[in-house]
């Protein structure tokens, strides 16, 4: 049968080589059914309130700033060995349109811990509506895609290798969710060292959240003990910081674009 073949876009090319760098990762995934009811409480209310990604985002921040774990990473330079950051990095997924195709780009935010709800809803949503090429990580993604494939390979090789700069290029964890579509990822890849997702939210606040890590870096077991810290985490500094947004009258903004609502 004829076809007809098509060029490979910027962004095409650059998910390509991530999956490339991801794909010798020994990933392995650990699932907990969380309870957010509490969190569902604080949220529902009149005002416009914080997106769910911002929400998981804060909390698994302050999550991999009681667990150093988290926020280690494997690398190959100069020897083999685990490099540990002092705070997190969170690289976010977006879907964004350029070039007339729908792509997939990566946000930084450094320090998410450190900063407020109402802050990180504001960053999150400059990189979901600002126009693709005034966002510093998504010009410098595409342009690093636009170079031949050697140079991306080395480049990105030496990005993912070097502990003092992998952080600042490539982040401490990922963030990459479906809900706010239905629909949920139960296999990414990334080459970080830990990607958070989550499935839809039930009316009961039941959903299910999952970390893929990397075993060279942790084991099941932490992993485990992480995600139940991780629930009560976000049923208790999480769902309070967003009471004491909610009364002090700081307005929040609704996410409308991009993976999760």
């Amino acid at each position: 049968m004829r076809g007809r073949t098509i060029k490979l876009s910027a962004s095409r090319r650059l998910v390509g080589d991530l999956m490339r760098f991801s794909i010798g990762v020994p990933r392995v995934t650990v699932q907990r059914q969380m309870n957010l009811r509490p969190l569902l409480d604080a949220r529902d209310g009149p005002d416009a309130r914080p997106s769910w990604t911002v929400l998981f985002l804060k909390g698994y921040a302050l999550l991999s700033q009681e667990i150093p774990e988290l926020r280690r990473a494997y690398v190959k330079f100069p020897r083999p060995q685990l490099y540990e950051y002092p705070a997190s990095v969170a690289s976010i997924a977006h879907e964004r349109e350029h070039d007339g195709e729908r792509v997939v780009l990566l946000s930084i935010i450094k320090g998410p811990e450190q900063r407020s709800i109402s802050q990180l809803e504001t960053l999150i949503r400059a990189a979901r509506s600002l126009p693709v090429l005034e966002i510093k990580e998504f010009r410098r993604s595409l342009k690093l895609a636009r170079a031949p494939a050697p140079v991306r390979w080395l480049l990105m090789w030496l990005g993912l290798n070097i502990g003092r700069k992998r952080a600042r290029y490539f982040g401490t964890f990922q963030l990459s969710v479906y809900s706010g579509l239905g629909a949920e990822s139960l296999n990414p890849i990334t080459p970080l060292t830990t990607l958070l997702n989550y499935g839809p939210i039930g009316e009961d606040g039941s959903v299910a959240v999952r970390i893929h890590y990397d075993h060279r870096v942790m084991d099941g077991a932490n992993v485990a003990r992480a995600l139940e810290r991780f629930e009560r985490i976000l049923n208790g500094e999480i769902a309070d910081e967003v009471k004491s947004l909610a009364q002090s009258g700081t307005p929040t903004i609704m996410s409308t674009v991009g993976t999760s609502k």
